[in-house]
């Protein structure tokens, strides 16, 4: 049985007293932003709570971490810090709470501190410097290899001996609701002219990607690499990630430098990071690796990812909702640790709030295909949703959702709240 709480919490939350993930809100009423908790269908403002004395009886010192506009201090205190303080959280909610006096018996706090979800403004929860996006979901790599190239050599010979990615474009990551503007690009129109010759237009082959991102809570020295048994110690949390791809961009530009343009219009983020340790019950065994990876690439557990159930939704204007895809965590070739040490392995430098992004997760059944390239074949098989409306790639007015849990409603489940993004028309360029 999970934890039981004196405040009311649906059991079909994602916001299960299991979780407690940590986010950046405001209100009508406070418009700067600042941190807070979510709990239910409600959110704990933070920094109402500190102002309140409601971390008097915590280990953990946190100052004023929580009245900062990002999650980056609060961060950067470390695994041990984190832990500390989603547990105290935890321990006043809980219905046999030792510290009733501060929330549970106190209406004037709860009335300062509890806020309807419904009633605040999610912002980005990390100020992010870098992000970086990797290819680590083996079967989309696969059915993209089979699309684009001979099913033969659909993986490219280094594939699976390290975790492949590009350098992303952090200034575009954007938080969950925020519209998505469709990119002007140039597009090769035939890629069988003997002279090719591209064109300047609004991409026509729109796509989204199912991926989870990981926030850095701890850098490291320029020249340093950090070792893979210290490389979760760096990890604060993780978020829903839908790495938006502009696929007839990306076919002209790629070559031979990797993804440009095509990838850097917008990334959107889930709003709530859930912890580390709230998902350390669903650790899990990725997919598996037969090659012999080089040492610094070993890890110790072989249960690297995590156990999370994932679901694409498309809504199109004006119509009703369309489960499109259902994948999970699970299908990594290579982990988030994996991931970092690769990425200082040559020195690289990382801060905290560096973002990386896992790469689209696909299972190997149809209907759990993270992407609509691989669902429908490159575009020559439309999806069918309701109403006979079909769809090869996404149309402007489309509403793409991501969601993800973890868990049952029996122990409490871990939930990630919404990735959503709608699709704006492309300017109109005048030149």
């Amino acid at each position: 049985m999970g934890l039981k709480s004196w405040f009311q919490i649906p059991k079909s939350s994602g916001f299960s007293l299991a979780n407690i993930p940590f986010g950046i809100i405001s209100t009508s009423s406070s418009s700067t932003p600042r941190a807070a908790v979510a709990i239910g269908d409600h959110c704990l403002d933070l920094k109402a709570f500190h102002a309140q004395n409601g971390f008097s009886a915590c280990s953990q010192q946190v100052n004023d971490v929580f009245s900062q506009s990002t999650l980056n201090a609060f961060a950067a205190l470390g695994r041990p810090a984190h832990r500390a303080v989603r547990k105290y959280i935890q321990d006043i909610f809980r219905d046999d709470t030792p510290h009733g006096s501060i929330l549970k018996d106190n209406q004037d706090a709860q009335k300062t501190c509890l806020l309807r979800q419904d009633e605040v403004r999610m912002h980005m929860p990390m100020q992010i410097g870098d992000y970086t996006d990797f290819y680590a979901g083996k079967n989309h790599a696969f059915n993209l290899g089979c699309i684009l190239r001979d099913p033969k050599n659909a993986l490219q010979p280094n594939y699976t001996h390290l975790p492949v990615g590009y350098h992303g474009r952090a200034s575009s990551v954007v938080v969950s609701g925020t519209p998505v503007i469709r990119p002007n690009g140039q597009v090769l129109e035939d890629p069988k002219a003997e002279v090719k010759k591209p064109v300047f237009k609004p991409c026509q082959r729109l796509d989204i990607e199912v991926e989870l991102g990981a926030f850095l809570c701890k850098g490291n020295q320029m020249g340093q690499p950090i070792p893979i048994s210290e490389a979760e110690d760096s990890i604060f949390g993780i978020v829903l990630l839908n790495d938006w791809s502009a696929r007839d961009i990306q076919a002209w530009e790629y070559v031979p430098l990797g993804p440009f343009n095509a990838k850097n219009f917008a990334s959107t983020v889930s709003p709530w990071i859930v912890l580390m340790d709230a998902l350390e019950p669903f650790r899990s065994e990725g997919i598996k690796n037969d090659t012999e990876l080089l040492p610094y690439l070993q890890e110790r557990n072989p249960k690297s990812v995590f156990d999370i159930r994932l679901q694409f939704e498309l809504i199109p204007e004006g119509g009703k909702p369309n489960v499109v895809s259902n994948t999970n965590g699970k299908d990594l070739l290579f982990s988030f640790p994996q991931m970092l040490a690769h990425h200082t392995i040559g020195g690289c430098p990382m801060n905290v709030g560096d973002m990386l992004g896992s790469g689209t997760i696909s299972g190997t059944d149809t209907g759990t295909e993270g992407a609509m390239i691989e669902q429908t074949k490159g575009g020559k098989e439309a999806i069918k949703l309701e109403g006979g409306i079909e769809r090869k790639f996404l149309q402007d007015g489309d509403t793409v959702v991501l969601r993800g849990v973890c868990g049952n409603e029996e122990d409490g489940l871990i939930g990630f709240g919404e990735c959503r993004g709608t699709i704006m028309p492309a300017p109109k360029l005048f030149f």
